[in-house]
């Protein structure tokens, strides 16, 4: 019987495993299940030292009461509402993500889309697909400058900060609420500070959404905080779905309340076919059509960031199985 550690992987990655056993050889067997639901877990994990879970599917109670072994259940990524941090806890076991991979890029793809918006290079691209308007910037007019104007920020952890250093770069005044900051942070940016999302939403062009989603901020922008925007405003979120009401931003969007919108995140992923994001985004009749920005959870992406996400979460997964300290509990 072989004395190593078993470390299972979940989901989305299957072989080869060459970065996570190019970390784990010699420690622990790494199998990869590449479950599409959380049934298809038993029978595989019970035994497990340890076990990294990605994103397709809610790991819950119910698989975390089944293990007998585990020491850690890794997270290779930033967000990890997926798991039941709270019934790991109460069996002992640390919930660790890895916070820091996709930090540049999802800066990056918030002021992309929020560049494509605002200069009207996405609008005008679609219209023009179809053989709409003249050859000219009109149906898209007005469009503003952008020195000057205010870029939101909700939340300004590690890619709130990386998007507003890119904000500034290309000459917007940025603002942002996190009420979880210490004093000081605005003055090492070099930006500016604002005590409740109200505001923020009410003085700023393009809001941006950077925050992780809990019980606290599920639903946080809804049709009354949109309302709370000016009219002709952006609203950009590359965070999390549940964090934003998407049917209510389509529904400012075909008002004409938003002038653009980049969504990278939804409430449910892939979305209902039903969904209204899903039925502006494919029908170019629909008022919205134009003003719509929609990628598939992407805004994380890079080959050096997917290389970084697994090599770190199976070295957070070696900490524990040497009982070292570990480096990103969440719970």
């Amino acid at each position: 019987m072989s004395s190593l550690s078993k470390v299972v992987i979940t989901d989305l990655i299957t072989e080869p495993l060459d970065y996570e056993r190019s970390i784990l050889d010699g420690h622990a067997e790494v199998m990869a299940l590449d479950a599409k639901s959380e049934g298809d877990l038993a029978g595989h994990i019970e035994d497990a030292d340890a076990v990294m879970v990605y994103h397709y599917f809610r790991f819950t109670k119910a698989s975390i009461d089944r293990m007998e072994n585990c020491k850690v259940i890794v997270r290779p990524g930033v967000g990890y509402d997926g798991i039941d941090c709270e019934a790991a806890r109460e069996r002992g076991i640390p919930v660790c993500n890895v916070p820091d991979y996709g930090t540049e890029e999802v800066a990056d793809s918030a002021l992309a889309m929020t560049l494509n918006l605002t200069r009207g290079t996405h609008f005008l691209n679609s219209r023009l697909r179809r053989g709409l308007g003249e050859w000219n910037v009109d149906q898209a007019a007005p469009i503003r400058r952008l020195r000057n104007r205010i870029f939101g920020i909700i939340g300004c952890g590690r890619i709130g900060t990386a998007a507003a250093l890119r904000a500034k770069a290309f000459g917007f005044e940025v603002i942002f609420y996190d009420p979880y900051l210490p004093d000081g942070v605005e003055k090492a940016l070099g930006v500016k500070r604002v005590d409740n999302l109200a505001d923020l939403l009410a003085n700023s062009y393009v809001v941006s959404v950077h925050c992780p989603l809990t019980d606290e901020t599920r639903g946080m922008i809804g049709s009354e905080e949109i309302g709370q925007m000016s009219k002709g405003t952006f609203l950009v979120n590359t965070a999390r779905g549940g964090i934003v009401d998407t049917p209510a931003v389509i529904d400012a969007l075909s008002s004409g309340h938003l002038t653009g919108t980049g969504i990278d995140v939804l409430e449910k992923e892939p979305p209902p076919e039903d969904s209204k994001v899903l039925a502006a985004w494919r029908n170019p009749d629909h008022p919205a059509h134009d003003r719509l920005i929609l990628n598939p959870h992407t805004a994380f992406y890079c080959e050096e960031g997917c290389e970084e996400f697994r090599t770190k979460g199976a070295s957070e997964v070696l900490r524990a199985l040497k009982g070292e300290p570990l480096r990103n509990v969440v719970n």
